[in-house]
């Protein structure tokens, strides 16, 4: 079991398959009541059309949101061809339609050149904030903000087949903040066409996939049934692939308290931090023998 949050339940990250018509807060509002605690932070937007994986960061693992080393995600994506909106997806309103031909190998054609380090102008209909204030909202205002693009990488961008007359199915494995509607959008402009998100599928958000997932209902019949506990990945999943440390109760105590311990047996570097088999958070060797702790996740230990 994951270790206890003060007052709050199980601490641990919940992989939520997100609904279509849910904004990501809405997940996280109804994952509140759910799991008893306001301690709740979701990684990575989803927009309301978008479906998939959500990791939902619940209790102490809150803490942990913005320290997962890996960021990237995988979609499967369906683009239309021959309609432009204004939201860059189906749910917006026509800005343009025409009736076009894209073929399997003019798409095929055009993938490569997105492959790769690139920059993307974030859509109008996005959480990006100007002077404090999303997007979105001056958007909705009628507004037309000037915004700089943003560097963003697509490791991989795999063609899955078509679905439908001008509509082709894609994969597409990217790093954190790249928008699949501006892909459509650009991949649309390469071929000369206007082009939008007919639908979007998140598989993977770091190191989480569907396999891990949960739906909103199996979730609510979890906690109804006492299993809760049980759907909980452990904080310590996201930093698998750092070398591994363990502590003793009194380097625990020292490093709870903020003190550095010395006389360790490690390398320079980063640690993810173990008690024993509970993942205890994560620390760094600056010079032979001292580690001294970044961030802490085990809050049912109190300094003695």
């Amino acid at each position: 079991m994951p270790p206890k949050a003060e007052g709050a339940g199980p601490a641990g990250i919940l992989v939520v398959d997100k609904p279509a018509g849910f904004t990501s807060f809405d997940v996280v509002a109804k994952l509140r009541g759910i799991c008893g605690t306001r301690k709740i932070g979701h990684g990575g937007t989803l927009d309301p059309m978008a479906t998939g994986v959500l990791p939902v960061f619940v209790g102490a693992a809150a803490k942990a949101v913005d320290l997962a080393p890996r960021q990237d995600k995988t979609y499967e994506a369906t683009l239309l061809f021959g309609l432009a909106t204004d939201t860059g997806d189906i749910t917006g309103a026509a800005l343009e339609q025409a009736d076009v031909t894209v073929t399997e190998a003019m798409l095929a054609a055009a993938l490569p050149a997105f492959v790769g380090p690139q920059e993307q102008l974030p859509p109008m209909y996005s959480a990006v904030k100007i002077d404090g204030k999303p997007l979105y909202k001056y958007a909705r205002e009628g507004k037309t903000i000037e915004r700089k693009p943003r560097p963003v990488t697509i490791f991989s961008l795999d063609y899955l087949g078509t679905d439908g007359e001008n509509r082709f199915r894609l994969r597409a494995h990217c790093s954190k903040g790249t928008y699949m509607r501006t892909l459509a959008e650009d991949i649309g402009k390469a071929l000369g066409v206007p082009a939008t998100l007919a639908a979007l599928r998140r598989t993977a958000a770091g190191v989480f996939t569907l396999e891990q997932a949960h739906t909103l209902q199996a979730i609510q019949q979890a906690k109804d049934t006492g299993a809760l506990a049980g759907l909980y990945q452990p904080i310590g999943r996201l930093f698998d692939d750092w070398p591994r440390l363990e502590v003793d109760d009194t380097a625990l105590h020292r490093l709870l308290n903020g003190a550095a311990v010395r006389g360790v047996q490690a390398e320079p570097g980063r640690y993810a931090l173990y008690a024993g088999q509970a993942f205890a958070g994560l620390g760094r060797v600056a010079q032979p023998g001292t580690l001294q702790a970044e961030k802490m996740f085990y809050p049912e230990i109190r300094p003695k």
